[in-house]
């Protein structure tokens, strides 16, 4: 999958094209004006870079996501506990939970997602 690395400015970036793709490239770049104070260039060379990593495709003046906004957030959660937990969830889980606490609903809410994972095995 595409490198999971977005610095800040790459990310606000891509919010943008994810919420409102398929999008022109010269909307883009006006919306890019409006919400980042972006000049043309700058709009293009970020999408370029955007484009080399696989994580959208500027075809012909649109601008569309190859990876969803759901996808890449979700390799990137893998890629994180897998290069600093050793893969573990378990330690990931016991990590975050030494320093903050789960309110009811919470728990509950994780609860739920294991049982319907192990109803889908």
């Amino acid at each position: 999958m595409a490198d999971m690395e977005l610095g800040e400015v790459q990310a606000r970036f891509a919010d943008l094209v994810w919420e409102h793709e398929p999008i022109t490239s010269g909307e883009l770049v006006k919306l890019c004006q409006k919400e980042l104070n972006w000049k043309k260039p700058t709009t293009y060379t970020v999408l370029r870079k955007l484009c080399e990593k696989g994580i959208f495709q500027n075809d012909n003046g649109t601008v569309r996501a190859v990876v969803s906004r759901e996808d890449f957030y979700s390799a990137k959660s893998e890629r994180f506990v897998e290069e600093t937990y050793h893969g573990s969830l378990p330690a990931f889980v016991a990590a975050f939970m030494s320093r903050k606490t789960l309110s009811d609903s919470e728990a509950e809410e994780i609860r739920r997602m294991i049982d319907a994972y192990r109803r889908g095995q």
